[in-house]
């Protein structure tokens, strides 16, 4: 189960059944619901890159509540791209991903840092530093207002260029309950940044801090 901002920019959440995926193939790849889709390309001892996909979720007009047919609602998409990681010791990755929407004009950039903490007993920890950035197109898209918006919603029109959308902070903590099976958790505390602060839709209608929290039960072979 996965709560997150109604929409991006939102003060309200919403609760979606998420299926929790985190599989990784050493020399291969890996697949996981928080960090989307990596193929290796590049195989170095600490360096690696290649090929990145992700889902970016959209809004409807219903996540939209009062808002809703004054803004646009907005399809999910698929962004594709590539990325390339650093491995500085045994615990610490740092890396980068830039990609494109598929669909559209948008490309995002993202900068992060992983790193595992010392585990409590069974509990394994982990957390990480992240820093968004989008294009003017993206960050036009989730945060810029319209002449028909701004009219409807009595605020002035918004349209922001390209540059920092968020930085965030992310903890997981994974308890196994058995050889097999666990129970994972994650907290991602975002802060919008940039134009997308400024947006009258966040500054009027939302909230520039952003939570995710998500509870999964798995099971692992």
């Amino acid at each position: 189960m996965q709560r997150m901002p109604a929409w991006p920019g939102s003060r309200h959440q919403r609760e979606d059944p998420v299926p929790y995926i985190d599989v990784e193939l050493p020399g291969i790849g890996s697949l996981s619901t928080l960090d989307g889709l990596e193929v290796e390309l590049l195989h170095g001892p600490a360096l690696r890159g290649g090929f990145y996909g992700s889902y970016q979720w959209g809004r409807e007009r219903t996540d939209l509540g009062p808002l809703g047919g004054k803004v646009p609602s907005l399809a999910p998409r698929l962004n594709a791209g590539g990325y390339l990681e650093w491995q500085l010791n045994k615990s610490v990755d740092v890396g980068a991903n830039l990609s494109h929407d598929t669909a559209g004009a948008g490309a995002y950039l993202n900068l992060y840092a992983d790193t595992d903490l010392p585990s409590i007993g069974p509990l394994e920890q982990a957390a990480s530093v992240r820093w968004s950035l989008m294009n003017g197109a993206a960050m036009n898209r989730f945060f810029g207002i319209g002449p028909a918006s701004a009219s409807a919603l009595g605020v002035r029109a918004w349209r922001p260029g390209g540059g920092s959308e968020m930085a965030s902070l992310e903890y997981d903590l994974y308890l196994p309950t058995s050889k097999h099976t666990g129970l994972a958790l994650s907290v991602v505390y975002g802060r919008l940044l940039g134009g997308a602060a400024n947006s009258p839709l966040v500054s009027r209608f939302g909230s520039a801090t952003q939570w995710t929290q998500s509870l999964a039960f798995i099971y692992h072979p």
